[in-house]
């Protein structure tokens, strides 16, 4: 990355699984490397596909600006002088309570036809989408089966990504990218489309290409180079090491004199 790149990023957007947590854990020199940025004044933004739950205690108490969850569904924010907890989503309270029931007919359907599978242990805490574990707290599945998955999901009528550990479906054709916008225009009074020389994103999967191919300081820790031949927008920048010690080593870099 340019000297003048480096030095000019104000905003760092990161994915969490594998690329802040390291085997499953959120490691103590990962969670240091957020507060560093922040502390050194940049605007530090989760985008995840992990669930409203988790991003509720994530926007109120890890040292970040903000959060995107549930794969662009929704931002929120904790205001500090307020005490309060901004959530701003896409489909309002009565529509993602008809998608619930939807989406867990068709989890049902997708577990019942492909074994080894299953509904993902953090399905209770969301608002919009259905996670299926291919990985997480099940034996790993074959790229066959995953690729099954999305199958079935996209003829559901859903959205489908593949994460590191999930496959996410959702109704809608919303995504990380098109809720870091709306994010960053309503928390920030900032245009996305302004900035983004100066955003620096990392990740490490699928359902981050759309970011590596929208941003030009797109980072993948290490273990995306497992996933590279399926991403259409590969990450400009790759790190020396895996997961969080990859973002640890992002940080380093951004910071250093």
């Amino acid at each position: 990355m340019p000297e003048a790149v480096r030095r000019g990023v104000r905003y760092v957007l990161t994915d969490i699984d594998d690329t802040l947590s390291t085997h499953g854990h959120l490691t103590a020199e990962a969670y240091t490397a957020l507060e560093r940025l922040q502390h050194a004044g940049k605007r530090v933004i989760p985008i995840t596909g992990r669930p409203a739950g988790w991003c509720d205690h994530i926007a109120r108490m890890w040292p970040v600006d903000g959060v995107v969850g549930e794969n662009g569904a929704f931002y929120m924010r904790h205001e500090a002088a307020g005490r309060t907890l901004v959530r701003r989503f896409v489909a309002d309270a009565a529509a993602r309570a008809d998608q619930r029931v939807r989406l867990a007919a068709i989890a049902e359907a997708i577990v019942r036809d492909i074994p080894g599978c299953a509904v993902a242990s953090d399905q209770h805490y969301r608002e919009t989408d259905l996670a299926i574990d291919w990985c997480e707290d099940v034996p790993a599945l074959p790229r066959a089966d995953v690729e099954r998955i999305v199958a079935a999901m996209e003829a559901a009528g859903l959205t489908a990504k593949v994460s590191s550990i999930h496959v996410n479906g959702w109704f809608g054709a919303y995504d990380k990218l098109s809720m870091t916008r709306l994010l960053l225009r309503e928390a920030f009074g900032e245009s996305l489309d302004d900035v983004r020389d100066a955003v620096v994103f990392a990740g490490d999967s699928p359902n981050d290409a759309p970011m590596f191919g929208y941003f030009p300081n797109g980072v993948g820790v290490a273990n995306v180079r497992g996933f590279l031949d399926r991403m259409a927008s590969p990450p400009r920048y790759i790190t020396e090491r895996d997961a969080g010690g990859g973002f640890a080593e992002l940080a380093a870099f951004l910071l250093a004199p």
